[in-house]
């Protein structure tokens, strides 16, 4: 079989508008698809060239296939499975920012270029004073963004129409305005002048945005199988779930900015805001909440994959049940926006393409639940002014799934290592924290409930013990399940 190819693809030659900062899974099933839909489905005719921005990794699949990729979206969609291929040529180019500096820099003088997308990590957003601007290139990634806007901003003399829309997708809060922080920190560290910095306020904008698609990534098992079907070999194969969102907010004109991404105009799932922070919570306290919530409750239930979860009558039942009745009414979007959110997630959670397993998802679970659910779980006693019943279960089980004084080591570090129907399973989490439940977790219920809720370094400073009826409440839940086993006791709860 020929390898992909511009020639199998067809691809249309386009000018460059897009330089992306990452070859990774992520951005080239989510950023790239966009482009590529946006491409065929209206007049933007943008093309994206990708940069590797770190020494690690080679191009070398790029080049040889042209930039050409397959593209597979897989998923659940009106409740029935669903698969999606495309072959993506949205990417002409790929090039590396430290092998190739010359041809990386080039692209600040290319008139037809007018964003930058990013998914650098979230270590890739940093100043560093030690970065230099001799340096060809800087090492930060904001290091070589700021020399590459500063020599944009040199070839256009200033020209207020070259300026560069920034849309940062690594998962920090208000990654556009931390972005900008280190940008102009640069600015000013590197001396680069007052015009500079006023060009880069001026013409320049950067976006702070809210991402949301799991991506698996290259099928390695399936890679045979799938280029069969395609008729020819592809190793840069990608696979996604078919859900998207993307949310990007900007502080200036959202109109033109809308008219120059047409995104909505190719029926893509993006959204144009002035502030991405709802959506945001949304996400947080729905997806990864019930991801929280519900994972320590199913695992010891029995369950490994979240897919077995939502098979599971009364796990499933569980976590809509915390959504609906605890989670949404806390949430400043409309009840409508944050059902329809939910059902998707539901929806997502179901997929059969993905193996998620639990264990994945307990990891550091702790202060995953201070940051997903525990807002959900106070704005729910200040709204009704009682203990909601699922939010505190799931505290009791948090507990339970801890509850262990044998240690060990896995992947290299420290971890505890409990038991579940006389398996063993690993649990990994800072080392205070497992510190806590090696010496608290054999205690007598109410004892242990205590130690647990009173400390404040779980729950962002709060006490927990204080709230009224806590203690009895979780003393009651870990006792039921010591004695009867968690099945016995969610099945109950769930009624």
């Amino acid at each position: 079989m020929e390898t992909l190819s511009k020639k199998i693809s067809n691809a249309a030659d386009r000018p460059v508008k897009v330089l992306q900062f990452g070859e990774g899974n992520f951005l080239r099933a989510f950023v790239d698809y966009m482009f590529d839909v946006t491409n065929e489905k209206t007049d933007f005719n943008g093309g994206v060239v990708i940069v590797k921005p770190i020494e690690f990794g080679n191009l070398d699949r790029f080049h040889k296939q042209e930039c050409q990729y397959t593209l597979q979206l897989r998923g659940i969609e009106n409740g029935e499975p669903k698969k999606e291929t495309r072959i993506i040529t949205s990417v002409v180019d790929a090039v590396a920012a430290i092998e190739e500096y010359e041809k990386f820099m080039s692209y600040a003088k290319m008139d037809s270029v007018r964003f930058v997308v990013s998914n650098t990590t979230e270590a890739g957003i940093v100043f560093d004073e030690t970065d230099e601007f001799k340096a060809c290139p800087p090492k930060t990634y904001p290091g070589k963004l700021t020399k590459l806007l500063y020599e944009r901003f040199k070839h256009f003399n200033g020209a207020k129409d070259k300026g560069i829309i920034m849309i940062p997708c690594e998962l920090i809060a208000d990654n556009g305005i931390e972005l900008k922080k280190c940008v102009m920190k640069f600015a000013e560290t590197w001396e680069l002048g007052d015009e500079f910095k006023a060009w880069l306020e001026e013409a320049c904008s950067f976006c702070s945005t809210l991402v949301d698609r799991i991506v698996p990534g290259y099928p390695r098992e399936e890679a045979e199988e799938l280029c069969k079907e395609f008729g020819y070999v592809d190793e840069l194969i990608d696979t996604a779930e078919i859900f998207g969102l993307w949310v990007i907010e900007s502080d200036k004109d959202l109109d033109a900015l809308k008219k120059e991404l047409p995104f909505n105009e190719a029926g893509l799932p993006v959204v144009f805001t002035k502030d991405h922070h709802p959506y945001k919570e949304r996400k947080v306290r729905i997806l990864n909440g019930a991801h929280t919530s519900f994972v320590p409750t199913s695992f010891l239930a029995g369950n490994n994959l979240v897919k077995e979860s939502m098979d599971d009558k009364v796990i499933r039942k569980f976590m809509e049940e915390t959504l609906a009745d605890e989670v949404i009414p806390t949430l400043s979007l409309s009840a409508e926006e944050c059902k329809e959110f939910a059902a998707a997630v539901t929806e997502r959670f179901c997929n059969p393409y993905i193996k998620h397993r639990l264990l994945d998802i307990t990891l550091n679970s702790i202060s995953k639940w201070e940051a997903r659910c525990m807002p959900s779980f106070l704005g729910y006693i200040k709204k009704f002014g009682k203990l909601p019943k699922y939010l505190t279960f799931s505290l009791a089980a948090e507990m339970c799934f801890y509850a262990t004084q044998k240690d060990g080591e896995a992947n290299g570090g420290y971890c505890l290592i409990g038991e579940r129907n006389g398996e063993e399973y690993v649990i990994r989490d800072d080392r205070f924290v497992l510190d806590f439940f090696k010496e608290n977790s054999q205690k007598e219920p109410k004892e242990y409930a205590e130690a647990f809720l009173s400390n404040t370094k779980f729950f962002g400073g709060e006490d927990l013990s204080k709230i009224d009826g806590l203690v009895d409440a979780v003393a009651g839940y870990v006792a039921d399940i010591r004695a009867n086993g968690m099945r016995a006791v969610v099945d109950k709860l769930v009624g």
